[in-house]
Formats: C-alpha cells, structure tokens, sequence
C-alpha cells in the first residue's frame, strides 16, 4: 500500500520536520547530559536507552554478529542481485520497484534478444 500521493507527502513531510527540529533535539539531550551527573535523570534514561559510562563506549564492542561474520558488514541479498537488471537468482524483482519499472526492464530485456527487421528483399 502505501503509494498514495497522499502518503508519499506526509511521509515527505515529516522528514523535513525532523531535519528541522533535530538541531534543537541535538542542543536539549546535550544540555540534559551535560546537567546529570544525578541518578535520578540516569534512571529515567534508562527506560529508554542503554547507558553506558564513557569508558565502556570508548572500548570497541564485540557483538554477536561481528564475532560470528568476522567484521564482514555486507549482507548477502547483494551479491546475488545483478545491478542492470535488478533481478535476482530466482528471477524476481525487489518488492520495492513499482509494476511501472518492471514492465520497462522486462521490455528491455525482450527487444535485446530479437533481431531488427532488414529492409530489403526478402528472397
């Protein structure tokens, strides 16, 4: 769904909202964490986010993923997808692209494989 003009503006919308507001978002979280050193302001943060001392986040994080892949962050839909065409091993397109674009690379695609018609005789 989700392709209205409608929704399309408001999604639009609200990004230049956030782009708009986040310097002052930015500015009130500096002046809170430059305030606190109380645990009371630490308590209530942390129902919302993960606090971590200064120390802990300077230290690099040895998470789940990175031990298990080694540090490789590419996933791996991308390597079988080809980038002209945009279809994958199995032949399908992405979710996202719109009927309007399939039918185009489809056509594409078709006229390649055909031969021009030569004017001329044909015997």
């Amino acid at each position: 769904m989700a392709k209205s003009l409608r929704s399309k503006w408001k999604r639009k919308m609200r990004a230049e909202k956030r782009k708009k507001n986040a310097p002052k978002e930015l500015a009130r979280l500096k002046t809170v964490l430059a305030k606190g050193k109380a645990d009371v302001l630490m308590e209530d943060v942390k129902d919302i986010a993960t606090v971590v001392t200064a120390e802990k986040a300077k230290e690099k994080p040895i998470t789940e993923t990175n031990a298990a892949e080694g540090d490789s962050s590419k996933m791996d839909t991308d390597a079988q997808r080809n980038k002209k065409s945009h279809l994958d091993q199995h032949g399908q397109y992405p979710v996202w692209m719109h009927q309007r674009q399939k039918k185009k690379l489809r056509n594409q695609r078709s006229k390649k494989g055909k031969p021009k018609n030569q004017k001329g005789l044909a015997w």
